[in-house]
């Protein structure tokens, strides 16, 4: 639990709110550690605290509330930070990724303190503990023989990085694209541009092993920005165009305006990284006269009853690899440690079992 920002995650025992009719409760079997984690850590997304962070997640269902109709104990389920309630005009409209009840949904308390105070939920989820109490329509049930470290990355990892491509970018075959960033989700994203057919993926990272990563995972060029100037290296790569479609996965307005500016034009740039809420971008209007598109990115545009089935089968026909993105397996008390080594880049997907 996090009492403030740059504090230390705590691990405590908690009293967990009662079980609402429309929620069930779910023991966490693994859970992934983020980057939007590491952003409420150190303030650059704001929280209500104390907050349970974690938010990227799979379990098993031990018991269901009154009115949940599409879920049984003994489920195994993904959880989504984005609810789907099939009812709201954006979930009959194609875009559940902004369903109305997000809000309601995220604001819920989750569990009570030591003292009796109220205990905040990160994104509505809190997967830092051993069991969570769950709204229906946030969780996904899978029937799938694919380990929990590798289905609790489909809570976020896969599904905003694979999904960007896929659903967001709508990837042509035989397009050019950069990815910049190559953690878990950057990762991810080449993989679904290699889906798509995308004939020249270059990835962009200042550390040589998530480079070496993503080159295994189908990048055809790899570019270390602290060596190279990123817009040029792409460019050269390019014919001078630049990229069909340039991925932002880092988060911030230098990497941004980077992405824009390798973009050819009239050519896509998607923004996927969780920003700092307070930073501003500024953009050439020429630029975007000319048919140039920026798109933002929440949860890869994802249809979550539609995707992570999908994902899931991609996964067992061997066309995804979620195994090779789990770089270290922990336990709850190694949270802050985990923290402090994806902050420093040395990880690019921490599993909390």
């Amino acid at each position: 639990m996090l009492h403030r920002p740059h504090d230390n995650l705590a691990v405590m025992a908690v009293e967990p709110w009662p079980l609402r009719p429309t929620e069930a409760r779910v023991r966490v079997t693994a859970t992934g550690l983020c980057h939007s984690d590491v952003h409420r850590v150190t303030g650059a997304i704001p929280a209500e605290f104390p907050v349970i962070l974690g938010h990227e997640a799979c379990g098993v269902v031990l018991e269901v509330g009154s009115q949940v109709t599409g879920l049984s104990v003994g489920d195994r389920v993904v959880a989504s930070a984005n609810p789907e309630c099939g009812r709201c005009w954006f979930c009959i409209n194609g875009q559940p990724n902004l369903c109305e009840t997000i809000g309601a949904m995220r604001a819920r308390p989750g569990a009570r303190g030591p003292g009796g105070e109220t205990i905040n939920l990160m994104a509505g989820l809190g997967t830092f503990r051993e069991e969570m109490n769950v709204d229906e329509t946030m969780l996904v049930a899978v029937q799938t023989d694919l380990p929990d470290e590798q289905l609790a990355l489909l809570g976020c990892a896969i599904t905003t990085g694979v999904g960007a491509v896929l659903n967001t970018a709508a990837v042509t075959p035989g397009a050019t694209v950069a990815v910049i960033g190559c953690g878990g989700v950057g990762l991810a994203c080449v993989q679904g541009n290699r889906l798509a057919g995308a004939a020249r993926i270059i990835a962009i990272d200042p550390v040589g092993s998530k480079r070496d990563r993503a080159a295994g995972f189908g990048a055809t060029d790899v570019v270390d920005p602290r060596a190279d100037d990123p817009v040029q290296a792409v460019r050269d790569l390019t014919e001078g165009r630049g990229v069909d479609y340039a991925f932002e996965v880092v988060g911030s307005a230098a990497t941004v305006s980077q992405a824009r500016a390798m973009t050819r034009r009239g050519g896509t740039t998607v923004l996927i990284g969780a920003p700092d809420k307070e930073e501003l971008v500024t953009f050439n209007a020429w630029d975007l006269h000319t048919e140039g598109r920026i798109l933002g990115c929440s949860n890869g545009s994802c249809h979550v009853r539609r995707d992570i089935p999908r994902f899931i089968r991609l996964a067992e026909t061997g066309h995804l690899d979620l195994g090779a993105l789990v770089s270290k397996r922990i336990q709850l008390e190694d949270l802050n440690s985990a923290i402090a080594a994806m902050a420093a880049g040395d990880v690019v997907r921490s599993v909390v079992y």
